[in-house]
C-alpha cells in the first residue's frame, strides 16, 4: 500500500480525534521537557560539585612520603634472620621530603604526550603570627602562571590580583578564612614562621577561596621563589610535582609507572577521590532513572488512548480492511498515529526543555561559600538532547505498537455483522 495514502488516512484519523491526540502529545512534551531540565540542571550541579574539589586536584601527585624505615637493624642481623621479628612503635626515619632530581624527572613528564602540563608545587607548615596567637596554616609555593592554567587557580582568587604573587617578591593571596581569623586587608603584612623557625613578613595581596571551609581557613599561596626563601632552600627545592593529563581516566596506570621508574611516592585522582566519582555517578543515575520514568508514563498514556481510538474506530478498520487493506496496512496506519505524536511532542518537548534550562540557569543562586557562582548550574550537553529525542520516538513507537497489532486482527466480518 502507498505510504503516502497510509500518512493521510493517519492524519484523518488523528484530526477526527483531535482533542485526545494533543493531550498524547502534550504528555511527550511534558515529559521530554522535565527529562531534558531535571538532566540539564543535575549534570550542571555534579559539575560544580566535582569542580570544587578536581578542578583543584592533580591528576597525579608526586612526593616523598614520611614513613618508617622497611629495613630495620634487627632484620638485618644474620642471628635473628631465621625467625619472624615483632618490632613495635617504629618511628619515621629522617627522610628527604624534596623531590631529588626533580628538574629531571619535570622533562620527562612534559615529553610524555599522555600529560596536558606540570607544576611544580611546595608545602610549607607555618604558623601566622597574630599578637600573642599562633595560627596554624600551610603555604603553598606554587607556579603562578602553571597553577592558573592547569587548576584555573585565578577562578578561586576572589579578591586582588592573582599575578601579583608573581611579580610582587614576599607575597602572599590568604585563605578567605584566615582572612578573617586575622583580620588582615590587602596591603596589610602578615608574619610567619616556619616550623624550622624561620620568620618573614609577607604582604596580603588577596584572597583565596575554594568554597570548603576546612581548606580556606588553612591553605595560603606564595610564589614558588618565596617558599624557597622562606624555608631557606634553593631554587632547585620542590616538594610536590602535579600532573594534569589529557585523560584522567589514565591517571592510575600513569602514577603505577612512573612511581616505580622515579622510587618516589604517587597519588592518583581516581583513587584519592574516589567518592567524589561515585556520588556524580550515584545523582546522573537517579536523573536518568526519573527523566526515563516519565518518558514510560507518557508511553503509557498514548497506549490508552489508541486503545480508546482502535475501539471507537471498530467499524472504520473493518470498512479499510474490506475494501483491500491488509493487516499490516492496518498496522502501520496506528504506529504512524503514535509515532507522530512522539515527533511533535518531542520537538516540542527539547524546545521547551532549553528554554527552561535558560531559565534555570538565570536563577540567582549566591552564598558566601561560593562567591564565583551567581546562578543556578547548567549542563547543556547535546547528548541529552539525543537521548530525549531519541526515547520520545522508542516509547510512543512501543506505546502505539501494541494497539496497532490488536487492531491489524480484527476481522471485518465480525465487525459488520455486529453492526
Amino acid at each position: 500500500m502507498r505510504v503516502s495514502l497510509i500518512v493521510d488516512i493517519a492524519k484523518a484519523l488523528m484530526v477526527a480525534r483531535l482533542k485526545q491526540t494533543m493531550v498524547a502529545a502534550v504528555g511527550v512534551t511534558f515529559s521530554i521537557t522535565m527529562f531534558i531540565a531535571l538532566l540539564g540542571f543535575m549534570n550542571g550541579l555534579n559539575d560544580l560539585l566535582d569542580g570544587l574539589i578536581l578542578n583543584r586536584t592533580a591528576h597525579v601527585r608526586f612526593y616523598n612520603d614520611i614513613k618508617p624505615n622497611e629495613d630495620q637493624p634487627i632484620n638485618l642481623s644474620n642471628e635473628f634472620s631465621g625467625g619472624y621479628n615483632i618490632i613495635r612503635s617504629v618511628k619515621p626515619s629522617i627522610s628527604r621530603v624534596s623531590i631529588y632530581n626533580n628538574e629531571s624527572i619535570i622533562r620527562t613528564l612534559k615529553g610524555d604526550e599522555r600529560i596536558l602540563g606540570v607544576a611544580p608545587k611546595i608545602a610549607v607548615q607555618v604558623f601566622f603570627n597574630v599578637g600573642n596567637v599562633d595560627i596554624p596554616g600551610v603555604l603553598n609555593g606554587i607556579q603562578v602562571d602553571e597553577e592558573n592554567r592547569l587548576f584555573a587557580f585565578s577562578d578561586y582568587v576572589v579578591a586582588g590580583d592573582f599575578m601579583d604573587l608573581q611579580y610582587s617578591s614576599n607575597s602572599i593571596i590568604l585563605g578567605k578564612g584566615a582572612a578573617e581569623k586575622m583580620m588582615a586587608e590587602i596591603g596589610d603584612y602578615v608574619q610567619v614562621t616556619t616550623a624550622q623557625g624561620n620568620r618573614q613578613l609577607l604582604k596580603v595581596v588577596g584572597y583565596y577561596q575554594s568554597g570548603i571551609g576546612e581548606l580556606d581557613n588553612l591553605q595560603s599561596y606564595v610564589s614558588l621563589a618565596s617558599a624557597q626563601k622562606l624555608l631557606g632552600e634553593t631554587s632547585s627545592f620542590i616538594t610536590d610535582i602535579q600532573v594534569k593529563l589529557h585523560d584522567f581516566n589514565l591517571s592510575p596506570e600513569l602514577a603505577r609507572e612512573y612511581r616505580s621508574i622515579f622510587g618516589i611516592d604517587a597519588d592518583d585522582i581516581q583513587t584519592v577521590n574516589a567518592q567524589f566519582e561515585t556520588g556524580s555517578n550515584i545523582r546522573s543515575i537517579i536523573s536518568y532513572a526519573v527523566g526515563i520514568t516519565l518518558l514510560v508514563v507518557s508511553g503509557f498514556g498514548i497506549y490508552n488512548i489508541l486503545n480508546m481510538m482502535i475501539y471507537e474506530k471498530m467499524d472504520t478498520i473493518a470498512i479499510l480492511k474490506a475494501i483491500g487493506f491488509s493487516g499490516a496496512d492496518v498496522r502501520n496506519i496506528f504506529i504512524t498515529i503514535a509515532l507522530s505524536i512522539g515527533f511533535v511532542g518531542g520537538l516540542l518537548g527539547l524546545f521547551f526543555g532549553f528554554i527552561s534550562c535558560l531559565g534555570i540557569e538565570k536563577i540567582p543562586f549566591e552564598t558566601e561559600a561560593l562567591p564565583a557562582i551567581k546562578t543556578f548550574p547548567v549542563n547543556f550537553n547535546p547528548k541529552y538532547y539525543l537521548i530525549g529525542g531519541v526515547f520520545s520516538l522508542v516509547t510512543t513507537y512501543f506505546a502505539g505498537f501494541f494497539p496497532s497489532r490488536k487492531a491489524s486482527k480484527i476481522d471485518p466480518v465480525e465487525i459488520i455483522r455486529g453492526k
